[in-house]
């Protein structure tokens, strides 16, 4: 499922080159991008938190209509279902999170709503990415994919030993806090072949969850759910991540980077903000990549 990336750079030409740049994404992910041949990446240290733009969410969101989503079924029971950390305190995944099944009903209906390629040139400070994209406030389908599924009893503790070995001090310091459910902002990202997102930090951003009352909130930790895979015909469109590099000084030879491959129902969850690695979503070479996007919220 993951491993050291051998492949080099997202274009798939080999080893990336020193001399990349890094952006921070806001955790809108409403930046605008452009398709256009991109230099040779590599990491670079991330700015720190409130030093980037957050542009404003796109008209299309305040204006879009919650959509009709498909019910989550079928599902693998929640006992059959585990976190797995991938690297402590930064990567947990949950393989088979959702069936093949239940996927390949999502990527049919995802089809049909009305996408939007990112435009333009981006902002000084905002990553180049290129893709389909569709954005929606929907708190009830937020909390849907919260509870309705094993997602809020895993990160929870509820789940027992299906979940990480924590205590309720050590699991509140894993996702920065006491969560409280999924980020209302839903995103959905269609990557066909030759699509890519390039090197960037995910920022956090204070949210608000509609209840009895509204609870305030901030999120912590970038939530994706793949919908397609190799299995699929998707090729390429792997998330990779960048750990630090050693301080000058050190001895110690540079980290290799994170290579976390598609698997259709897998969710991965990073940690974002101030703590988040340098990331990419390496461009697509066939088929259709489809993920479901949302982040971790906490109570603020």
């Amino acid at each position: 499922m993951f491993g050291a990336s051998e492949n080099g750079g997202s274009d798939g030409k080999g080893p990336e080159s020193p001399t990349t740049q890094a952006f921070r994404s806001s955790s809108t992910e409403s930046e605008p991008h452009f398709a256009k041949p991109r230099p040779a990446m590599a990491p670079k240290k991330k700015s720190q938190p409130g030093t980037s733009t957050k542009p404003a969410a796109p008209v299309s969101q305040s204006a879009q209509q919650p959509p009709n989503w498909p019910a989550f079924s079928p599902l693998i029971p929640e006992a059959d279902l585990a976190l797995q950390q991938v690297l402590p305190n930064q990567i947990v995944t949950i393989p088979n999170f959702w069936t093949a099944s239940l996927c390949k009903t999502y990527v049919s209906f995802l089809s049909t709503l009305p996408l939007t390629t990112t435009p333009g040139k981006p902002k000084k400070g905002d990553a180049v990415r290129v893709n389909d994209r569709f954005q929606v406030d929907d708190p009830a389908f937020a909390e849907r994919l919260w509870s309705q599924t094993a997602l809020k009893n895993l990160v929870t503790g509820a789940a027992g030993h299906r979940g990480l070995p924590l205590d309720e001090k050590q699991r509140n310091e894993l996702w920065g806090g006491q969560v409280v459910g999924l980020n209302p902002n839903i995103r959905i990202y269609r990557y066909s072949k030759g699509q890519f997102f390039d090197q960037h930090y995910d920022d956090s951003n204070n949210v608000m969850i509609p209840g009895s009352p509204p609870v305030k909130a901030r999120t912590t930790w970038t939530l994706l759910l793949y919908l397609t895979s190799p299995t699929t015909g998707c090729i390429g469109g792997e998330t990779v991540f960048y750990p630090d590099p050693p301080k000058k000084k050190s001895r110690d030879p540079p980290p290799e980077p994170l290579q976390i491959g598609l698997q259709v129902g897998l969710a991965l969850l990073h940690r974002h903000g101030a703590d988040c690695m340098l990331h990419e979503g390496r461009e697509v070479v066939d088929g259709e990549k489809w993920v479901i996007r949302s982040d971790l919220c906490v109570k603020r």
